[in-house]
């Protein structure tokens, strides 16, 4: 069984948060730092384990670890593994902001890790820091090189681009890519409840990036089952790939192919929606088919594509509530 939509959209692809909680101060998302607003602790790893048997057994093979930051939280290796020991689980991500990598990758991939996106939305220190608030760039390279002398090598490195902060990046980055055998996908800055006005002077359209990229000889990647929203291209010269989270472009949510989990353990339809459905009571009562089947109609509420044209971006406050 997989589950499915009323448009015919089937979803083998969670994003899990295990945190609300994030120790950086990115200008983008969390400028002021995390505020503690919600008095309810977070998942616990029997209900991680429970969610996690839930949505494997209703088609979902692959299982992304988010927040805030997940390293936050000590247990991350047992998260991990218990996440990959599922049956029907083939691949667990982790999005990460880096912090700790060269202190517990090595960790993380003997728990059962398959893939790796760390965000790096510069690569010049005193930028990245500006934009963080940590100057932790060189830890965060320090992790990539160590995960790549480890042989893991599904590596993707996420960066927000922002006119007034890193706009001017793109060939810095580029020419990194020659050399460095990750995939960096630029995402589009996306409105929020909190972040109106930043969103208006800094937004830049990944449409004029991809134009440039084809016309440079870069060509598209075929996309496989279970990947994320991501155009990819890939060209010969360059060790590395680029992939473009374009929301605001035409037709986006027609591949929607994922759903998310709060570390409060509300079903989110869509990033954007409006609200979530609370899948805890069932949880806690022990009661996987009652879970199963409220999971199945709430499926029913998603909408076709989300209303950020609109300027509508829904309930959602900054990305560290769900995960991004």
């Amino acid at each position: 069984m997989t589950l499915q939509d009323n448009f015919g959209r089937r979803f083998s692809y969670l994003r899990l948060s295990v945190t609300d909680v994030c120790n950086f101060r990115c200008n983008y998302c969390l400028p002021d730092g995390y505020q503690c607003s919600e008095k309810e602790q977070p998942l616990t790893l029997e209900e991680i384990h429970q969610i996690a048997t839930l949505f494997a057994r209703n088609g979902t093979r692959k299982i992304r670890i988010t927040g805030g930051e997940p390293s936050v939280r000590r247990d991350l290796p047992d998260i991990i593994r218990t996440v990959a020991n599922i049956p029907g689980i083939e691949e667990v991500a982790l999005t990460t902001n880096g912090w700790k990598l060269p202190q517990f990758l090595p960790e993380w991939i003997d728990a059962g890790l398959t893939q790796l996106n760390v965000s790096i939305d510069s690569l010049d220190p005193r930028q990245f820091a500006a934009i963080t608030g940590h100057d932790r760039l060189q830890d965060l390279l320090q992790g990539l090189a160590l995960a790549q002398s480890l042989s893991f090598d599904r590596i993707k490195v996420n960066a927000v681009l922002m006119k007034e902060h890193n706009g001017d990046q793109l060939p810095r980055f580029l020419e990194w890519l020659r050399t460095t055998p990750v995939t960096l996908r630029f995402i589009e800055l996306m409105q929020t409840g909190d972040n109106g006005g930043f969103f208006d002077r800094n937004h830049i359209s990944g449409e004029s990036i991809r134009t440039d990229l084809l016309s440079d000889g870069w060509e598209p990647v075929l996309r496989k089952a279970h990947d994320g929203p991501a155009q990819e291209f890939w060209h010969p010269d360059y060790a590395g790939r680029i992939g473009l989270i374009m929301p605001y472009s035409k037709d986006f949510c027609s591949s929607c192919n994922r759903l998310r989990i709060s570390s409060l353990g509300k079903l989110h339809l869509c990033l954007f929606g409006e609200q979530g459905y609370d899948l805890r009571p069932y949880l806690q009562a022990g009661s996987l088919t009652q879970a199963e089947n409220f999971l199945i109609e709430c499926l029913t509420d998603k909408k076709a594509t989300h209303f950020l044209h609109e300027g509508k971006s829904g309930a959602t406050a900054h990305f560290a509530q769900i995960g991004g």
